[in-house]
């Protein structure tokens, strides 16, 4: 068999067999799974369909609002610069059962507008929990998971977003109904409840011994270009997606023309399919490796989010808005396995990585809601304009990506041909 049959055998993850998950590890699963519902599915969306009760209720103006909704995304990238350093002085385990609590205490203290700093301080709080807990769930779980079960789990343990999604269009609506305060204090209340349930969850820091790392070899000199591309695709991964989670519902309101109530109904078709993208996503790239689930990702939500700006047929635009809901929470899982694909044998390494991922998404995020606000009102309300800006990056992030990977299959090629002609075994390189 020649050398290229050869890789091409052992890298084919369609054929490795299932290991089964024990009772540990879907207890760590689902605590992940509760964390990410808390700290950013539940910190982030729900905050969204707050925001008019907010100024009909005197709380704050129409202008403080919108700040008080920037202050969790200036608390998710504090969160992210900082998720590592925490790591440094406590134990993941109880560090993660502490950003819990702090999110529950910041919904609850939310209740209680006592003044603009005290909201703006909370929300903070908030978001930087969720820059948290996006790069430590994953990494403090994964470990303690059978290699090839880490797409589903990943995927189950992003869930939490896609839940959260789905709820701030129906759980919310309908708490709201209590009044403002009462459903500050509900969301605070249910998460103290997945706090309590997941407490007992989280894995020790420790590895068990009967886990092993993926058996992937590579040369780590081949991966820092790779691993730096990664990190600006995903920060255009934001860029792309960032649109669509400010405008869809306007987009089909005043954009088509169908009322506030039907933009209503396909948020919660976006948050129906965020619901199942992780785990979707998850799967393939069990099936057929990560690097290849991602670039079909990026692929199929360039696509979508060209369709927005080039459709307004209902059937087209709600097809579209399936795919981003699906990919909006199911890229987090991709960029992350291609990560420990990229460095499979340094759970450090691989927590820094993602941490400087995390980083680079939570602040192209942010630039790309200030941006894209002020393209929209200074492009007499452009819908089309700000859609595809979002296509663009996502476009040029898929040809960085086919860039990246198509140089280092070069090098490693260098690299096997020296290497056999000096006797020594080739190194296996998945891309």
């Amino acid at each position: 068999m020649s050398t290229t049959s050869a890789t091409a055998a052992q890298n084919r993850p369609a054929n490795r067999q299932k290991d089964p998950l024990n009772g540990a590890a879907w207890m760590a699963t689902l605590a992940g799974m509760a964390g990410s519902l808390v700290a950013i599915g539940l910190a982030r969306f729900a905050y969204a369909p707050l925001v008019p009760s907010l100024i009909e209720a005197h709380w704050f103006s129409a202008g403080d609002a919108v700040t008080l909704g920037a202050a969790n995304f200036a608390g998710y990238l504090a969160g992210a610069l900082l998720g590592r350093p925490l790591a440094g002085l406590l134990p993941n385990r109880a560090l993660l059962r502490l950003l819990m609590l702090a999110t529950s205490l910041a919904f609850i203290a939310c209740a209680y507008p006592l003044s603009l700093g005290w909201f703006f301080a909370w929300r903070f709080v908030s978001g930087l929990a969720g820059g948290a807990i996006m790069v430590l769930v994953a990494t403090s779980i994964l470990p303690h998971i059978p290699a090839s079960r880490r797409g589903f789990v990943s995927g189950m343990i992003f869930l939490g977003i896609g839940l959260g999604i789905a709820a701030s269009g129906t759980a919310v609506p309908a708490l709201m109904r209590l009044g403002l305060h009462e459903t500050w204090l509900g969301l605070g209340g249910l998460s103290l409840l997945l706090t309590a349930l997941s407490w007992f969850g989280w894995p020790p820091s420790a590895a068990p011994q009967g886990v092993a790392a993926p058996a992937v070899e590579h040369a780590p000199r081949h991966e820092g270009g790779v691993l730096r591309s990664l990190y600006a695709e995903y920060a255009l991964n934001a860029l792309g997606l960032v649109p669509v989670m400010l405008l869809l519902v306007d987009y089909v309101a005043r954009g088509l023309h169908n009322g506030a109530e039907v933009g209503a109904y396909y948020w919660v078709l976006y948050g129906v399919a965020s619901v199942a993208g992780p785990v979707a996503a998850g799967s393939l790239a069990d099936r057929v490796g990560y690097a290849a689930a991602y670039r079909i990702a990026l692929l199929l939500q360039a696509a979508a989010v060209a369709t927005l700006a080039l459709s307004g047929h209902p059937l087209v635009v709600g097809a579209a808005t399936v795919v981003i809901g699906a990919l909006t929470p199911g890229i987090v899982p991709l960029v992350l396995g291609r990560i420990h694909e990229l460095l499979p044998h340094s759970q450090t390494e691989q927590r820094a990585a993602w941490s400087r991922a995390t980083t680079a998404f939570a602040l192209f995020q942010a630039l790309g809601g200030y941006g894209y606000s002020y393209l929209f009102t200074h492009s007499g309300q452009s819908y089309a304009a700000v859609f595809l800006c979002g296509t663009v990056a996502l476009v040029i992030a898929l040809g960085a990506d086919i860039l990246a990977n198509a140089r280092r299959r070069r090098n490693a090629g260098k690299d096997l041909v020296g290497k056999d002609q000096a006797g020594k075994p080739a190194a296996v390189i998945r891309s």
